[in-house]
């Protein structure tokens, strides 16, 4: 496996593989891998084939980032990173720093970004107002260095597969999204590089985001109509109340195409929500009814 630091090095890379007809899969990540990420790499694999090339990209994104979340803290793990890569069988670890990825103009910082308008303002959107600006202008600029054919997200992180696609289309990239399932812990909490900030007292609190999600199907799978949204709010805020060191940031129901929010809430609607235990945030969203 090969690691490349430097963003030229990665374009030279990207373009030598275009010119030879070599599919390329990306898998971005902040890095601190769990299976979740190697799922990614795996199903990137698939795609491209063993003649293909899947390169992983580590980078801890500044810009989606607001100035009081988590960037300083977040955790990293490069050696393990690159240990968890090359047993599964990525062929290139990306991990740019900083100067690379927003290297300063003579006038100051770069101060071009990409952003999405039409799907970025709800949910996480509407909780973490800069976000999404950081994500689509970071993916944009990993697909200008990596050039791939397919790129692949995880389900879990299903609002932002859902803005980079329509990037992806608007913009006219050739590049396939794919999005594969979310891989969770045997207690049904998704795979997550926050999980590890979660002490002892809060891990089993933090299965109330799983067992929002499995009450609403439940609910919605016995209802012989769509129900109000207000409805299913009002027991997810029961659910998330009954444990005491958490609280509801949002609880979203949505047309998993449009992103819409649906109201009544019928089957096969997605459902998407954000908890806050302790002091960490924590997201999830699954399909329900």
């Amino acid at each position: 496996m090969r690691v490349v630091k430097s963003a030229a090095t990665m374009q030279r890379l990207g373009r030598w593989w275009r010119r030879r007809g070599v599919r390329v899969g990306l898998v971005p990540t902040m890095g601190y891998l769990h299976e979740g990420h190697l799922s990614l790499v795996r199903r990137a694999r698939r795609a491209v084939g063993r003649r293909g090339v899947v390169v992983v990209s580590l980078y801890v994104n500044p810009t989606q980032f607001a100035p009081h979340e988590d960037l300083a803290r977040y955790p990293r793990d490069p050696a393990g990173d690159r240990r968890a890569c090359r047993e599964s069988g990525a062929d290139v670890l990306f991990m740019p720093g900083d100067a690379e990825m927003y290297a300063r103009n003579p006038e100051g910082a770069a101060s071009t970004f990409v952003v999405e308008e039409a799907l970025s303002t709800s949910m996480e959107g509407a909780s973490r107002p800069t976000h999404f600006r950081g994500v689509t202008t970071v993916v944009a600029k990993l697909c200008n260095l990596v050039l791939p054919d397919v790129a692949v997200f995880g389900a879990k992180d299903f609002q932002q597969a859902a803005v980079v696609r329509r990037m992806v289309r608007d913009l006219k990239f050739p590049i396939r999204i794919l999005v594969a399932p979310t891989v969770r812990e045997p207690d049904g909490l998704a795979m997550s590089s926050r999980n590890r900030y979660l002490s002892p007292a809060e891990r089993p609190q933090a299965r109330v985001l799983w067992q929002c999600l499995r009450w609403a199907d439940r609910r919605l799978r016995s209802a012989r109509q769509p129900l109000p949204a207000a409805e299913l709010r009002s027991g997810v805020v029961a659910l998330v109340s009954a444990q005491p060191a958490a609280r509801l940031d949002y609880v979203a129901f949505f047309d998993p195409e449009t992103l819409e929010p649906l109201d009544p809430v019928p089957r096969g609607a997605r459902m998407a929500l954000a908890i806050v235990v302790g002091s960490t945030r924590l997201i999830d969203n699954a399909p329900v009814g």
